[in-house]
């Protein structure tokens, strides 16, 4: 993943905020890199054009030598299922659906039948293979967002983008998510970029990015 010069501006006139200001980010194959800065201070926005959930109002991005700042609006749904996992602060999960039928869910325009397989795997892997027919409601937040990381895996993406993964969890429930994180690195060679503001979680990764009012601060 490389982002050359990437600004991204919201409004225009006096309400116009610039959420990015000129980063340039090279994030190396298999790296893990946290990504702290005060409330504000565009790490979510980076995360966001990291993963093609918004486009930058000037520069370039990159995935595997593709320039995904220039794709089609209409194909880049192809790059954000095929390349890159989501997990969020808040879960994401479908309430009516099972942890099973959740973890399947990106696969349904695809055909999850093929997928079930490894959806099992993944929840195996992540410690809920005896709570698959279980929803939400009858799970906690650390197994729910056990169940959102076996989500993330399910195309096998290069890329996994975690935007507070921690956020709503307590200390000892983050941590194992955090450790659950680094070992399917590990064992996976999966990139991960993990925007925190927990010092003890920024500390396990190998790099740490720091963003202040959208420009990325020398090290």
């Amino acid at each position: 993943m490389n982002l050359e010069k990437v600004t991204k501006i919201y409004g225009t006139g006096e309400t116009q905020v610039t959420a990015l200001d000129g980063v340039s980010l090279e994030v190396a194959s298999g790296e893990v890199v946290s990504v702290v800065g005060h409330s504000g201070s565009g790490k979510t926005t980076l995360l966001n054009m990291m993963g093609a959930l918004d486009r930058p109002t000037s520069g370039r991005i990159f995935l595997e030598e593709e320039e995904i700042s220039r794709i089609p609006e209409h194909q880049l749904y192809r790059v954000r299922r095929e390349k890159i996992g989501f997990i969020f602060q808040s879960f994401h999960l479908i309430p009516t659906l099972n942890a099973l039928e959740n973890v399947l869910a990106p696969t349904l325009p695809l055909g999850e039948r093929r997928f079930e397989e490894r959806a099992r795997e993944l929840l195996e892997s992540v410690g809920l293979g005896a709570r698959l027919p279980h929803r939400p409601s009858q799970l906690s937040g650390g197994e729910m967002q056990r169940v959102a990381i076996a989500r993330a895996l399910i195309h096998e993406p290069k890329l996994i983008l975690a935007d507070e993964p921690t956020g709503n969890l307590d200390s000892k429930t983050g941590e194992e998510i955090i450790n659950l994180l680094l070992r399917l690195n590990k064992e996976k060679g999966v990139t991960l970029v993990i925007v925190t503001h927990e010092p003890e979680i920024a500390k396990k990764a190998d790099r740490t990015v720091s963003i202040r009012d959208g420009r990325i601060e020398p090290v």
